[in-house]
């Protein structure tokens, strides 16, 4: 199973917002879409980084409630990790644990085509589990 596989289930929609957005309103954001993360885009759709609860909560742990005022683009992430659309589920699952992130951008021929989760990953792995003992009883059964 790729990525394209996963983006097919859940949708190539990417929730964005602006590098001038404060972290009150990021946090609004996540909240309204139930997300951890959200990515962050220039006027052109550039992406500029990635915006995520651990974000939001190291800077108040940083820096007080005086940093929701703050835009994102002073916390965000700016080491953008990617992957393709072609790129298999353990490879991406690889890249999560070693770059310690939960989400990443997917981008083919130079724009972002999707936003990938490790809850999204991990989901997509269990049905996959699934299926593969189901496929295995059925044969049992019928041997």
């Amino acid at each position: 199973m790729n990525v394209a596989a996963i983006l097919a289930q859940k949708g190539r929609d990417v929730i964005t917002i602006p590098p001038h957005t404060t972290l009150t309103e990021a946090a609004h954001v996540l909240a309204e879409h139930r997300i951890g993360a959200v990515v962050v885009a220039g006027r052109d759709a550039d992406v500029a980084g990635v915006f995520s609860e651990r974000d939001l909560a190291r800077a108040v742990s940083r820096d007080g409630p005086a940093v929701l005022d703050q835009p994102v683009s002073s916390v965000m992430s700016r080491a953008l990790v990617t992957a393709s659309s072609t790129t298999h589920i353990d490879t991406l699952m690889e890249l999560m644990t070693e770059r310690r992130v939960r989400h990443i951008i997917i981008m083919d021929d130079g724009r972002m085509s999707g936003f990938v989760s490790i809850g999204d990953v991990v989901k997509r792995k269990i049905e996959s589990a699934e299926a593969e003992a189901g496929a295995l009883k059925a044969y049992i059964e019928t041997a």
